[in-house]
């Protein structure tokens, strides 16, 4: 399991890559395509075109980490079908765990998260 802090956010891009991409052009696709900070601390993962490829690109305190993972066998897929236009999605770190181990998330169920009642409700 991957252990995040809770303020680290997981970005997945919703286009295909070149596999071969390195740090600085993935680094020039979150700030030109997701229009987001590489330098922000959060793990930017991309897909290469054919599958078979997923890279994690994220800024440790004094330089890029570039986390590289092919499938010998299936393919990488996104979790699920993204409106057209959409650039990017936010997934959780057990979703990342999953997509790496190459489980197709499309069509997995999410049960609904636990919330507290506010302490409003709580009261009455």
């Amino acid at each position: 399991m991957i252990s995040l802090p809770p303020s680290v956010r997981i970005f997945l891009c919703a286009d295909t890559v070149d596999g071969r991409m390195g740090i600085d052009a993935l680094s020039g696709m979150v700030t030109s395509a997701l229009s987001l900070d590489p330098l922000s601390g959060h793990l930017f993962v991309f897909l290469a075109a054919r599958g078979r490829c997923a890279r994690i690109l994220f800024w440790d305190h004094n330089g890029f980490v570039l986390y590289s993972k092919r499938l010998e066998r299936g393919r990488f897929h996104l979790p699920r079908e993204l409106p057209e236009g959409t650039t990017h999605l936010t997934i959780e770190a057990t979703d990342l765990v999953l997509l790496l181990e190459g489980i197709d998330l499309r069509d997995a169920t999410r049960r609904p998260r636990w919330t507290p009642p506010s302490t409003e409700t709580a009261a009455r």
